[in-house]
């Protein structure tokens, strides 16, 4: 018998972090779903103009950890790229965080 199911589609999954610019402490994460319950934490962040980052990579690593827990060491680079990139887009000191040079994926071009 030959399977003609279509491959299934992952659940989508969403994570939001809190961390407040300059505190020393690794970001939080806030609120963690996936199917249903991710949408509602995506249909939220676009209420309140929260900025989002497609990486589903980073998302299901995240997904994983507790929430209120502070983000793994292994998605520290990963999460301070994107907060970089909030913090600039929303006004924030460049330095907030790291820089990788003119190729920066997350850096706004000139």
């Amino acid at each position: 018998m030959a399977d003609t199911e279509e491959p299934r589609q992952k659940r989508q999954v969403a994570v939001a972090l809190r961390h407040q610019a300059g505190d020393p402490a690794l970001p939080r994460i806030v609120a963690s779903g996936h199917g249903a319950v991710a949408e509602q934490i995506l249909e939220l962040a676009f209420a309140h103009g929260v900025k989002v980052r497609t990486d589903a990579d980073l998302a299901e690593i995240l997904a994983a950890v507790d929430v209120e827990s502070e983000i793994p060491i292994e998605a520290i680079a990963a999460v301070a790229e994107i907060l970089a990139y909030v913090y600039r887009a929303n006004g924030g000191p460049a330095a907030a965080g790291p820089s990788t040079g003119p190729d920066d994926p997350v850096r706004p071009q000139p």
